[in-house]
């Protein structure tokens, strides 16, 4: 009877790490996530703007990395730029053409480990119906149980940058900056 007891004991316990082991999908916040790209224009500044409005799900298999994954979906009607007619401008078809593409989308190829804290998350980014492969640079933050929510909870700082005329959206380059660079911070949880 103690035998059976053990044995059922340590079926619990490995069963439970197994469980604790599994890949986990935090759903994307985006009150608390920012995606700021910026250029140079004409040599006098670096302006930036946002997209408000980042959806997506972030898989993390703490086991094994290489697993985890990102699917994120940006509405080109989020974009910021502080200035209201460039925000409608570029909606327009010249720029990101929004009636016909009305997203930008990211979905990883490829997640590598460089440490505990630090990945290399390659994967497809796709604007204005053009897909090219790009690397985000990205550090976890922390992950843990959000203290206000109460559940699982992530965070990371990534970045990268590419040029924009690859997706054709080269208006006013060289004078207006080719080089996009994207500063991402983003918050993401899970179910309970």
């Amino acid at each position: 009877m103690q035998f059976k007891t053990l044995s059922l004991g340590l079926a619990v316990a490995i069963a439970s790490s197994v469980t604790l082991a599994a890949p986990v999908d935090y759903k994307i916040d985006p009150t608390h996530t920012a995606t700021v790209f910026s250029w140079n224009h004409f040599g006098f500044s670096t302006p930036s703007a946002n997209f408000t409005d980042i959806q997506g799900v972030i898989k993390v298999d703490n086991a094994k990395p290489s697993n985890s994954s990102v699917d994120v979906i940006i509405p080109i009607s989020s974009v910021n730029t502080n200035v209201p007619a460039l925000d409608k401008e570029f909606q327009e078809e010249a720029w990101f053409n929004a009636a016909k593409y009305p997203n930008i989308t990211f979905k990883s190829t490829k997640v590598e480990t460089k440490d505990k804290k630090h990945f290399k998350i390659t994967g497809n980014l796709t604007v204005k119906g053009v897909t090219k492969p790009v690397v985000l640079d990205a550090v976890l933050n922390k992950q843990g149980e959000h203290p206000m929510a109460k559940v699982p909870a992530i965070g990371f700082n990534a970045t990268t940058s590419f040029d924009r005329s690859a997706f054709g959206i080269g208006n006013y380059v060289p004078n207006v900056g080719d080089k996009i660079t994207v500063n991402i911070t983003t918050e993401a949880t899970a179910a309970k």
